[in-house]
């Protein structure tokens, strides 16, 4: 739905998933060091179990603002991303695009 209402309002889109080829017919790439532009918010999606994994990647690429919604929570994120000066907040993005504060 994210990636629908995102391309709706008007935002280039760049999915990110490790095994899908198409999300909601947006091309997809299978990593964070695929993405060769720069990125003004990257919106997560995933469990904290996973997200260890992805600090360097995101802290590498250094998105504008980084988007933790429900279920996506990571105090160790949170610190690595205020050690690197990048903003961030727990929302959720469907929210923000409906109610015009994305």
């Amino acid at each position: 739905m994210a990636v629908t209402e995102l391309a709706a309002a008007g935002y280039r889109v760049i999915p990110i998933h490790p095994k899908a080829s198409l999300v909601a017919q947006v091309p997809v790439v299978a990593s964070l060091e695929q993405v060769n532009e720069p990125v003004d918010t990257l919106t997560l999606y995933i469990g904290p179990s996973r997200i260890g994994a992805l600090i360097r990647p995101i802290c590498d690429l250094a998105p504008g603002r980084v988007i933790l919604n429900p279920g996506a929570e990571s105090m160790e994120l949170e610190r690595a991303l205020d050690l690197a000066g990048i903003a961030h907040e727990r929302a959720c993005t469907l929210v923000l695009l409906r109610t015009r504060q994305f």
